[in-house]
């Protein structure tokens, strides 16, 4: 039995375009994060000074950016 593959175009563009919007999102809200935080060297205290409380911090910013744009894409 031959199953076929039905693909609404529609829904992959507008998925790709949510998907852009997103991640534009997500950038720019690093970006404020990064200046709000003038005096902290984020990528440095991770990578040179092993700072594992800035690790877990950003990682938090990340997870909450993310479902808050989940949340406003899904309506």
């Amino acid at each position: 039995m031959e199953t076929e593959i039905a693909i609404s175009w529609h829904s992959v563009i507008s998925a790709l375009v949510f998907s852009l919007i997103g991640l534009g999102v997500y950038t720019v809200g690093f970006l404020i994060l990064t200046l709000l935080t003038p005096k902290v060297h984020i990528w440095r205290e991770i990578n040179q000074e092993q700072n594992v409380a800035i690790a877990v911090f950003l990682g938090a910013i990340a997870l909450g950016i993310a479902i808050i744009i989940a949340a406003a894409i899904r309506g």
